[in-house]
């Protein structure tokens, strides 16, 4: 994007304030691999909470409508299945994995105050797993780590007994359901992901199917706080238009052509 005449690159932090001529924001700051925001989790939470502060205070001083890219973990390890919006979540406060989960309940929280206080355009897009070409190689989420343990003929690690679940949205389904619910008049928070619900187990043998390895699977411990189910509800997404695309099969294909050529250029 870099040689695109519209497009500009402006280096920070989003824990300072700052100040741009915008009419929307997408707050879409912070890892989303618990490898990456447990790494340091003191500066997850002030990503998400400064963080959210920053944009809403910007949104607020220009008008600008505002998206937060919120996710799936606000819900926790969930009683209700599969998840709807008017669920609260059950999520350990003071877990592991407490600094992203709650760092971003906390940001939900100061968007609709800001809403509520300051008249404040907000949108707020509850993310489910998401895959696809552009991940890292040490990405440390279950698609890429599967995919990149496959290509190079390395066991696959399943937690506990692999049948905990997960439902994997194709990014650029994703990308479109962000930008459809910010085109909008939409307000409430919005599952954004693909119903289609995999056990751990069945990904990593589709994988090694997929990919032709000889890899082998091998099991570990669950880790601690590791939601056992995960299925968006997306029928408030379907109502304003948006539903995923991607068939899984295919999805998986790209994103294994993409960690092929990336290793293959190591």
């Amino acid at each position: 994007m870099l040689g695109h005449p519209r497009f500009e690159l402006l280096l920070g932090d989003v824990e300072q304030a700052f100040e741009l001529r915008v009419n929307k924001i997408y707050n879409l700051a912070c890892p989303a691999s618990p490898v990456h925001y447990q790494r340091n989790p003191v500066k997850t939470v002030r990503t998400n909470i400064l963080g959210a502060i920053n944009v809403l205070d910007l949104a607020n001083k220009t008008g600008a409508r505002v998206l937060q890219a919120s996710t799936s973990e606000v819900y926790g390890d969930p009683q209700e299945h599969p998840q709807k919006e008017s669920y609260w979540g059950h999520v350990n406060p003071v877990g592991v994995r407490a600094c992203y989960d709650e760092g971003k309940r906390a940001a939900e929280t100061l968007f609709y105050d800001y809403h509520r206080q300051h008249g404040v355009d907000v949108r707020v897009a509850r993310i489910f797993n998401t895959y696809g070409p552009k991940m890292a190689l040490d990405d440390g989420r279950v698609v890429s780590n599967f995919i990149v343990s496959a290509l190079q003929n390395k066991p696959l690690t399943v937690y506990g007994d692999g049948s905990q679940t997960r439902s994997f949205c194709y990014v650029a389904d994703l990308v479109s359901g962000l930008m459809a619910l910010m085109e909008s008049d939409y307000k409430q928070p919005v599952n954004l992901g693909n119903p289609l619900e995999f056990s751990m187990l069945e990904l990593a043998k589709k994988v090694v199917a997929m990919t032709g390895s000889k890899s082998k699977i091998v099991f570990k411990d669950l880790p601690s706080d590791d939601p056992k189910q995960r299925q968006p509800d997306i029928g408030i997404a379907k109502s304003l238009g948006w539903e995923p695309k991607v068939d899984i099969h295919i999805g998986l294909q790209t994103t294994i052509h993409y960690f092929k050529r990336l290793l293959c250029a190591q």
